[in-house]
């Protein structure tokens, strides 16, 4: 990716220290009061992660608004067809049979040539695909018929063939040459090509969804489809290379009228199908250490995040300054600590946490924590309380059945166990014997007690014992022989994706850059409105405003697919091997993912949760269903009644988990959050009252707590407490103090050279198809090397003393060849 595409403009009014500055006169009043308005107005948000939104929510988000017409334009190309097939019959009053043997009648007239009539039977499927809604009264009538009609036409072998015709619209070069000279690309370029991906993806999400009445030949269905789509059966290579194709295509400005929403749901779909989703996940990496011999883990993470409760958000300026001046009205008093839970999940006001205040003095600089700082100055060791939020949505007699003490279980590793050995042998006796951790022999009491401690709680990831396996297959070829590789779908994918893996790494940052929020729109960045703005711009206020929501719409859905399926690719590869990770997050970084995603955290991230960018009537299948009402000003305006925008809060959630999978165990890459200022936007994103998306902006500022300096600890102790509370602890590391922060320097380059050229040495040794080249055996045996059987033409032996005198005996031997590398 450019550079310039990737400029970085993420902070314009922060100080040295990532602090920010106060803005001049009156408006510090006006800001700090907008800001703790917003801190005092953020509630518990009822948010559930999960690998996907409800079904109908998903099948909504395929739809741009301004291709509401086109519902009907699909009916009645069918009932155009379907008439003249069923004689006054309704579709679901066909039995089965007649069914299949009408979808076997649209599925021969796809093999026609003309263009025009290819596309009406294709609408007609795909108005099948959508549940014959004329037919239905109910939203829950045309899901089920939907699913009934998904099956049919997966048993009929529709897939195949829209995988041909879609093929042909990629390859389609006059679409893409007129497209490439038009000024202005609208709905029309690429009707096609979305009617097509839209049977698709209904086709895709429809059988993915598991439910509890499904037939046992629907279940047959699903894995023998989910099989299919994650082999290489499609032109010897699986099904998501060719949408990842079609991405790069896109992005290389060869294709501009390429759908890109509905390609990147159906990548995104595709995939979470193909590799499954975190649940998968979590069962797929249990097995994975059973098979490996590895203690079970110590936790189910999914089951412990969902159980936890969010932290109240930091305080802001204005409410530390109202705290600050009724403690000094109020009656100077000192009394005992008391204990603060910062995780507290009603706030509910604590007595003696009132007009309270050091007798000391502090120094004036603890103040100039600004808009965000959290500790009154006057008061360091007691952790505020700001005040509360408004009442809370859940019964309070819940809050007891929170289990008490730390979430997580502690984690230690082999290396650190070592570098704690090695330290004491060298404080105590003067010498370190290597990687030993068993010899404990002239090392205190003390010592023993803590390596004891130490090895209870020693974790050995999956990743560790690969990179162990590695290593010794690089140093013992020949002795360890050929490494069977399990032909799972992931290993499949990575195979496909190798080639060209770069290529559809920054394909997806351009994308996720050109829809976040916070971009500005460039001359040369690509256009990602092609398969939403109308073929005629609006004239009116109403469609304008209708076409804004449904503009932000698109870029949000675009940004929850591509954040999704990144995190996906990164924790599938990560199980499947751990270089195959670290090569998609070396892309990554190197394509400057890190700022990027920082950037987009740099806006109000609590307006971005709450946004209302949608419009329920318009939404499928509530629109196809019932009565269209009339659209007002008043009505778009005021959107729906949801606490908060499921789609942002899920892309936020995995955009960070994506900056924490970059950033873990990489100094350079933590050094890289520093270096960006990346704390004070981390710390905005805290106001969100979300437990799962607060405990990963709490792992990236504990990465880099050691670097910030005494004075940002020092101010920001509450963060400090809430760290404590709810990320694991990894019992040696001194995350909190900073001591050991000079022993460390930062060499960006080297650290990703050296990473790099384990990754290459991996690939060549496992996918180099002349891999044994140096180690092919070589035949010695004079006698067996003459005495194998060498096919002649059959008038060899009438010119072989021409040839003998030709071949041999003119031509010079030139012996210090032999001695020579080929």
């Amino acid at each position: 990716m450019q550079s310039e595409d990737m400029e970085v403009p993420i902070i314009n009014n922060l100080n040295d220290n990532g602090d920010r500055l106060r803005p001049k006169g009156k408006d510090v009043f006006k800001d700090q009061q907008k800001e703790s308005e917003s801190s005092m107005e953020s509630p518990n948000l009822e948010f559930e992660y999960g690998d996907t939104d409800t079904l109908t929510a998903e099948l909504s988000e395929l739809y741009s608004y301004t291709e509401e017409p086109e519902f009907a334009l699909n009916r009645d190309y069918f009932e155009e067809d379907f008439r003249s097939h069923a004689r006054g019959r309704r579709w679901i009053e066909l039995t089965v049979e007649e069914q299949r043997t009408y979808v076997m009648r649209l599925l021969d007239a796809l093999e026609v040539t003309d263009r025009d009539k290819r596309l009406k039977v294709a609408r007609a499927i795909l108005y099948l695909a959508q549940g014959v809604f004329d037919e239905c009264d109910t939203e829950v009538d045309v899901l089920h018929w939907s699913r009934h009609n998904v099956f049919l036409l997966y048993d009929m072998g529709i897939f195949t063939a829209l995988l041909e015709l879609l093929s042909m619209e990629i390859d389609n070069n006059q679409a893409c040459s007129s497209a490439v000279r038009k000024p202005a690309i609208s709905l029309a370029d690429s009707t096609e090509l979305r009617v097509l991906l839209s049977i698709m993806y209904l086709m895709v999400e429809t059988i993915r969804v598991q439910t509890e009445d499904d037939r046992p030949e629907w279940r047959a269905a699903r894995e023998a489809f989910k099989n299919e789509l994650g082999s290489p059966l499609y032109n010897g290579e699986p099904f998501a290379l060719l949408l990842f194709t079609m991405v790069t295509k896109f992005c290389s400005m060869n294709a501009p009228h390429f759908p890109m929403k509905k390609v990147l749901l159906l990548l995104w779909k595709t995939i979470l199908f193909t590799l499954g989703g975190f649940e998968e996940l979590q069962e797929m990496k249990v097995r994975g250490r059973e098979r490996l011999h590895l203690p079970p883990l110590p936790e189910d993470s999914i089951k412990v995040v969902r159980a936890m409760r969010a932290a109240s958000p930091p305080a802001s300026a204005m409410e530390l300054i109202e705290q600050q001046q009724q403690q000094k009205r109020g009656r100077r008093s000192r009394r005992p600590l008391v204990k603060q839970d910062s995780l507290d999940t009603y706030n509910e006001r604590d007595p003696f946490k009132n007009d309270d205040a050091r007798d000391e003095e502090e120094d004036p600089e603890d103040t100039d924590s600004g808009i965000e700082g959290e500790v009154d100055p006057l008061d360091r060791d007691v952790i505020i309380q700001p005040p509360p939020p408004p009442p809370p949505l859940r019964p309070p007699t819940e809050r007891v059945n929170f289990p008490k003490g730390l979430p997580w279980a502690p984690k230690v590793r082999e290396k650190d166990i070592e570098h704690f050995l090695e330290t004491s042998r060298n404080k105590f006796i003067g010498f370190t014997l290597g990687s030993d951790t068993e010899t404990l022999v002239g090392l205190p009491r003390p010592i023993h007690e803590s390596v004891k401690t130490l090895k209870q709680h020693k974790y050995v990831s999956i990743a560790e014992v690969q990179i162990k396996r590695e290593e010794e297959l690089q140093q013992c070829p020949m002795t360890l022989g050929e490494e069977e590789v399990e032909e799972t779908p992931a290993e499949m994918l990575y195979l496909g994706m190798l080639p060209n893996l770069s290529q559809y790494v920054i394909a997806l940052l351009k994308l996720l850059l050109a829809a976040a929020p916070t971009s500005k729109a460039k001359t040369d960045s690509i256009n990602i409105l092609a398969d939403v703005l109308p073929e005629e711009m609006p004239i009116t206020v109403l469609q304008s405003m209708k076409l804004g929501i449904d503009v932000n719409r698109h870029k949000e859905i675009i940004v929850k697919a591509i954040s999704a399926l990144l995190l996906l690719l990164l924790k599938h590869f990560k199980l499947n091997h751990i270089y195959q990770f670290e090569i998609v997050s070396q892309h990554l970084v190197f394509a400057n993912c890190i700022p990027l995603i920082l950037k987009f955290f740099n806006q109000n991230i609590m307006s971005y949760i709450s946004a209302k960018n949608s419009i329920c009537v318009l939404d499928f299948p509530h629109c196809v269903v019932h009565e269209m009402p009339e659209l007002t000003a008043e009505s778009l305006e005021a959107g729906d009644n949801n606490q908060f925008c499921w789609r942002n809060l899920f892309s936020c959630i995995n955009l960070l988990r994506i900056l924490n999978k970059l950033t873990k165990w990489k100094h350079s890459r933590t050094m890289m959050l520093v270096v960006f200022k990346s704390a004070p936007i981390l710390k905005r994103a805290l106001k969100v009252k979300q437990a799962m998306m607060q405990l990963y902006v709490l792992k990236l500022l504990k990465i880099q707590t050691k670097y910030l300096g005494r004075q940002w600890r020092k101010s920001n102790m509450k963060t400090m407490s809430a760290i404590y509370q709810k990320v694991r602890h990894r019992l040696n590391d001194d995350w909190a103090y900073g001591n050991d922060i000079d022993a460390r320097p930062w060499d960006f380059q080297a650290e990703e050279c050296a990473l790099r050229e384990s990754i290459e040495k991996f690939n060549s040794r496992r996918y180099d198809k002349n891999k044994n080249g140096d180690f092919a055996p070589v035949d010695n045996c004079l006698q067996s090397v003459l005495g194998q059987r060498v096919d002649l033409p059959e008038d060899f032996h009438y010119s072989y003393e021409m040839w003998l005198e030709r071949e041999v005996f003119s031509q010079p031997i030139q012996w210090e060849g032999l001695l020579q590398n080929p």
